[in-house]
């Protein structure tokens, strides 16, 4: 292992290694349509189906995945910030309820946008572009004084966020099994075919792969290491900020990672020949995709992570702010859903999600 450091370089390995994940990631997110939103419109209208199967999926296999991995010792649970730092109840309230608004408003969340710019969409594009900078600004801009004021209002100790505190060790396996149990009587009902099954659960088996390989990295490495997953928020805010400000890319898991999930997405999406182009037009219109964006950018640093970084990543580890965060969007997504029906017309031509 000294040998293949020396030659290839600790920062290089770990970059790519969040470039391989990134890559795995785009191809089963690209092939399964996984998406929050999708879900939850289905979920919050009484009609559930393949797109919240495809959610459940999802989750449930990073849940079961990555407890495995805790249960096992492969993990290190000590070095999880999600369940060591100091967290933020009032930031994941807030944050998921505003990032549960915006991703309504612009028809996809974080992941799901740059997925989606990636099979040529320039809606998405746009505004996963806007999303970062809003994000940016929220990290260390004019918007951070008011990020911070709000996060102070409810803030527990590392230990408090753990949700198996007092539980047997098993309770978040067992949760991830029957979630996955859901999604299979679900996707039985609805008529899915088997590869977005396999593909939603591919999703869920590469978050899980991300905190092994972190959690690899941080085994042997001569640097500190942050044992992290797939999230999508603050990589792409570094990935920007590096291309901006930089002459050499830095080489971190999260600047590998995002352009490996575009990159798996286009892959994916000129194989399977789903690549084309589209913009805004008359019936879509501009202001509601940019308004989601400040929204998304700015819940997604309030709440820890976007719909995968705090939804999906922190939930696999079972930590407090990210349930919370988690249950804050799907709350205020149903609630904007339902604004949206009230106020246009045709609200059932909102579902698909870009």
């Amino acid at each position: 292992m000294e040998d293949i450091i020396e030659q290839v370089g600790d920062a290089q390995i770990i970059w790519l290694g969040g470039l391989l994940v990134g890559l795995a990631f785009g191809v089963f997110g690209q092939q399964s349509r996984f998406c929050l939103r999708s879900a939850s419109i289905e979920f919050w209208r009484g009609a559930p189906g393949s797109k919240l199967a495809i959610w459940l999926f999802a989750f449930s296999a990073a849940l079961v995945a990555t407890q495995l991995q805790i249960l096992t010792g492969s993990l290190d649970y000590s070095a999880i910030r999600q369940l060591n730092g100091t967290g933020s109840l009032s930031g994941a309230i807030v944050g998921g309820a505003l990032f549960g608004a915006g991703m309504m408003l612009a028809r996809g969340c974080a992941s799901r946008l740059l997925i989606l710019s990636a099979t040529g969409n320039l809606r998405a594009l746009v505004t996963g572009l806007l999303l970062t900078i809003a994000a940016q600004a929220s990290l260390r801009g004019f918007l951070s004084p008011l990020r911070e004021a709000i996060s102070s209002w409810w803030l527990i100790s590392g230990s408090e966020r753990d949700l198996l505190t007092g539980l047997p060790q098993t309770s978040g396996l067992i949760l991830g099994i029957s979630l996955l149990m859901v999604a299979g009587w679900l996707a039985r009902r609805s008529g899915m075919t088997h590869w977005p099954m396999l593909s939603a659960l591919g999703v869920g088996v590469v978050v899980a792969a991300g905190w092994w390989v972190s959690n690899w990295h941080a085994s042997w490495s001569f640097e500190p290491v942050t044992v992290q997953s797939v999230s999508f928020t603050g990589p792409s805010t570094d990935t920007l900020m590096a291309l901006v400000n930089q002459p050499q890319m830095p080489f971190t898991f999260g600047v590998g990672l995002v352009p490996g999930v575009f990159l798996g997405s286009l892959l994916a999406s000129v194989s399977t020949r789903e690549f084309q182009l589209q913009s805004f037009d008359q019936d879509t219109g501009m202001l509601r995709y940019l308004a989601g964006a400040v929204l998304m950018g700015f819940g997604s640093m309030l709440a820890g992570g976007c719909a995968v970084g705090a939804g999906v990543t922190g939930g696999s580890v079972m930590a407090l702010t990210a349930w919370t965060a988690l249950l804050f969007m799907w709350l205020a997504a149903g609630i904007t859903d339902l604004a949206l029906r009230k106020q246009f017309a045709g609200g059932g031509a909102m579902v698909s999600a870009g």
